[in-house]
């Protein structure tokens, strides 16, 4: 199994965290992803950290689609994957109805259409077979609409792209898990129980099946994220954790339309989930991390003392050796002990 930092986004200073990433590099870890939501950007940073180091693979998780064209976004890879000796790895996803909406001024839309028709743009754009046209719902290239010049033409990209750059893409619903294994080289669940990779095998099948070249899970990367606290108090470890989960199942999208409420009700919460919720947009966040089960933490994150944390690697180690976990992307505020530890186990 594979090992990656989650180097997250920038809280209100802008801060790059080298000094774990380079200790996952000498670790020996795959890769380190950068993220953005409505402050610091993805792109900025994963330039920084190429530039700062020799091996690690540096990603996005995520860029948000609605931030950037598909040809923007074939540019940018294109340009990082050329400055780093092919070095950058491709995560998008669609962000949620109040962040594409509310921050960047657009139509949430159909997610999963315009996930299919963007990763198919910049496949188009990489493999430079000929020069890029494209009809769909939401990009029509040239641009022939409303307000058009009519002087669009289709071009060809200057630059020579890598047309085998990865493309993940971050899902947890059952549509979005289909098209990630459709479209996609990859998936970013946002939480995992290793022991439950039954909640999404129907759907990654199906996904893998309307592909139509032979995909399965040989060829496929599903990349959870978990989070990592080590510490010899384990109600204390689990704490930040059950804050994030919070925030998420109760507070990172309406209440008729938060995908995170949902995949906790799948994970088999789902009194929690609406107890979470209710309590988080009332204003009681404090009392809503309290309402985040232990469970919850304990089968999708890894808390507690060392040992602790060794035990509970061992259902990751098994859901490697059945495939059905190809990545383990663990959170950047672990201590460099805790990301030791883990890669001693694991790799």
């Amino acid at each position: 199994m594979k090992l990656g930092l989650l180097a997250g986004y920038s809280p209100a200073e802008m801060k790059v965290p080298m000094d774990k990433v380079l200790e996952a590099e000498r670790l020996g870890f795959d890769s380190v992803w950068t993220a953005e939501a409505y402050g610091s950007d993805a792109v900025t940073p994963a330039a920084w950290m190429l530039a700062l180091t020799s091996k690690i693979k540096v990603g996005t998780a995520i860029m948000q689609m609605p931030a950037r064209t598909p040809s923007c976004t074939a540019m940018t890879a294109m340009t990082l994957q050329s400055m780093s000796n092919g070095r950058f790895l491709i995560g998008l996803g669609p962000s949620g109805p109040q962040v594409a909406e509310g921050w960047y001024g657009q139509a949430y839309g159909k997610s999963v259409t315009r996930t299919k028709e963007y990763i198919a743009i910049i496949r188009q754009i990489l493999e430079r077979k000929d020069r890029l046209t494209f009809d769909g719902e939401y990009y029509q290239i040239p641009f022939t609409g409303e307000g058009s010049t009519g002087l669009g033409k289709p071009l060809k990209s200057i630059l020579h792209g890598d047309p085998n750059t990865p493309i993940y893409t971050a899902a947890i619903t059952p549509a979005g898990l289909r098209c990630a294994a459709e479209v996609a080289d990859g998936v970013f669940p946002i939480w995992m129980d290793p022991e439950k990779y039954g909640l999404f095998k129907d759907d990654l099948d199906k996904g893998f099946g309307r592909s139509g070249n032979g995909k399965g899970l040989k060829d496929f990367d599903v990349a959870p994220f978990v989070t990592l606290v080590m510490g010899d108090d384990v109600e204390q470890c689990r704490m930040p954790v059950k804050h994030m989960m919070a925030l998420y199942i109760g507070g990172m999208g309406a209440r008729e339309k938060n995908f995170y409420n949902d995949y906790a009700k799948r994970l088999g919460f789902e009194e929690a989930a609406v107890k979470i919720q209710d309590l988080f947009l009332s204003g009681e966040k404090a009392a809503a991390a309290d309402a985040v089960p232990d469970q919850l933490v304990d089968e999708c994150a890894l808390v507690g003392p060392a040992d602790r944390i060794r035990d509970r690697l061992q259902a990751w180690k098994e859901a490697g050796k059945r495939g059905e976990v190809g990545s383990m992307l663990l959170s950047s505020n672990a201590s460099n002990e805790a990301l030791q530890l883990v890669a001693e186990e694991m790799l």
